[in-house]
């Protein structure tokens, strides 16, 4: 079956009270409480987006999220009383895209959703757009394929990237941020202009941007921590350097 929203939380209050909430305001949503049950429901369901606890009784939601990750291109989103800065910092370094704390309101929690829900089905669409632009144009090849560097290709027929002759998969929303980039190399992409017109939400905090650069790095970047393709102008923004990408493959 498919669900827009899986709430993982072993509060079995909480995750019945929330997805009833949410199944209210059509937004179909099934829970579980326990890690072994999370495992299950997304090996027989299909899910679009995941509202996750921490604490799974003995298990971690944080091993949850990186298990996920390595199978799944979702949406995740760490709700937990747990409020301390290296929580919310690892929440969303290891793949989480924003952190709730405990308590929260209903309402608000749903506007949220909604809104994450809604972004995330405009960059596939956006993707898929570009994609079909690119294939339909004259020439097919030289217009799917562009050269970033010496050995990295974007394939935008595929969305994926080609590295050193190895296929790169992309999230939807790395491939629509790499792409924004690639069409504004030469010129820095401001955070809020990413905000706006990548994420569609000016109100995405700064640090989950930063997260999503960062994971992009770390399939383009020989060295994420020294980065020389996507370059970073301090307290301004992001840059594909002219220099460094334009060429068709």
């Amino acid at each position: 079956m498919k669900y827009q929203c899986l709430m993982i939380d072993d509060d079995v209050t909480i995750a019945e009270t929330t997805a009833e909430y949410f199944n209210i305001f059509d937004i179909s949503t099934a829970y579980v409480t326990s890690f072994e049950d999370a495992v299950k429901f997304l090996e027989e369901n299909q899910v679009s987006l995941l509202l996750l606890d921490i604490n799974l009784g003995e298990r971690s939601g944080f091993e949850l999220c990186k298990q996920v990750r390595a199978q799944y291109d979702m949406p995740i989103l760490f709700i937990s009383a747990r409020t301390s800065d290296d929580d919310v910092l690892t929440a969303l370094n290891i793949g989480g895209d924003d952190y709730i704390k405990k308590p929260y309101t209903l309402n608000i929690l749903l506007a949220k959703v909604k809104a994450i829900l809604k972004r995330y089905e405009r960059s596939a669409e956006a993707a898929v757009a570009v994609s079909a632009k690119a294939v339909s144009s004259g020439d097919t090849m030289k217009r799917r394929e562009v050269s970033i560097k010496d050995g990295l290709v974007l394939d935008t027929g595929r969305r994926k990237l080609i590295k050193n002759g190895v296929e790169v998969s992309l999230k939807a929303m790395e491939y629509k941020m790499l792409v924004y980039l690639l069409e504004k190399r030469g010129f820095v992409v401001t955070k809020d202009e990413f905000l706006k017109n990548v994420w569609g939400d000016e109100f995405i905090g700064e640090g989950t941007l930063a997260v999503h650069i960062r994971h992009l790095r770390e399939k383009i970047e020989n060295d994420p921590n020294s980065p020389d393709i996507i370059k970073t102008v301090w307290g301004v923004g992001y840059i594909i350097e002219d220099g460094e990408a334009g060429q068709e493959a």
